[in-house]
């Protein structure tokens, strides 16, 4: 099937069924879920082999009526299972039940950050969570420490996801073709339950750290080590370095440090 040429919200369109077929082909993982949640099928390249899976129920949710109203006439499978609304303006709880669903999609690049907090928000309820995105966001995503690319949303979304960067996709394959390649990701939900740590606190140490990336912590953590009045020591050794050096578990221990003194 030809996907007809449309663009809307800043997506493209897959029209290689090759990549369609991975991207459905990796829409697995040992944690259970009964149901997928598409994001943005737009004319149904992907969704046409999300409903071939027997695994699991596909649901899509799309925001362009066109789209909607063509998934409605070519896919009677999807009766009852197109939401016409936006996905970040979408309790997904009243939407999919309180069941764990994964998520699915070629991502729209200009809200795919906003998407992925938007997944991690219902952390408890996405086990599994399978993406294109720009290939500079995907590389973000699956980062880990010691790369210029590892920042706040690396952090963030690894201290609930193992992230893995599946494959590479070409400019070729979408209409229209973007500028950009793409990168595919999977999320899959770890073990963590709840950060041995006051998460509020964790989040904004993250941001605050990686807001100023290029000096060290000592610098960019000063607004919160001045709060303890002294009490954390600011010439431990963990204060000399830049934040793209630290883990996801070491974020959380220093987060615990100024949690026991503010």
């Amino acid at each position: 099937m030809s996907v007809r040429a449309k663009k809307h919200l800043g997506q493209h369109f897959l029209k290689d069924e090759s990549i369609c077929i991975r991207i459905a082909d990796e829409i697995k993982c040992e944690k259970p879920f009964s149901k997928a949640l598409e994001i943005g099928p737009g004319m149904g390249a992907l969704t046409k082999f999300l409903l071939k899976k027997t695994d699991f129920d596909t649901e899509v949710i799309e925001l362009d009526e066109e789209s909607v109203e063509y998934l409605s006439d070519n896919y009677p499978q999807l009766a009852g299972k197109i939401h016409y609304a936006d996905f970040l303006k979408t309790d997904l709880t009243n939407l999919m039940g309180t069941e764990p669903f994964a998520v699915v999609g070629n991502f729209p690049y200009n809200i795919s950050s906003q998407i992925l907090f938007k997944i991690l928000d219902y952390k408890d309820q996405v086990p599994l969570a399978v993406g294109m995105f720009q290939k500079e966001v995907a590389e973000r995503v699956a980062e880990g420490p010691g790369s210029k690319r590892y920042g706040i949303i690396s952090v963030l979304l690894q201290a609930f996801y193992d992230v893995e960067y599946l494959f590479t996709v070409d400019e070729n394959v979408f209409s229209p073709p973007p500028k950009v390649k793409s990168g595919v990701i999977r999320l899959i939900r770890n073990d963590v339950e709840k950060l041995d740590c006051d998460h509020k606190l964790f989040v904004q140490l993250v941001k605050m750290a990686f807001g100023q990336r290029r000096k060290t912590l000592r610098n960019s953590l000063k607004p919160l080590i001045n709060r303890t009045s002294g009490k954390v020591n600011k010439d431990q050794e963990i204060f000399s370095r830049r934040p793209e050096t630290l883990s996801v578990q070491e974020f959380i221990e220093l987060t615990k440090q100024f949690q026991a003194h503010i």
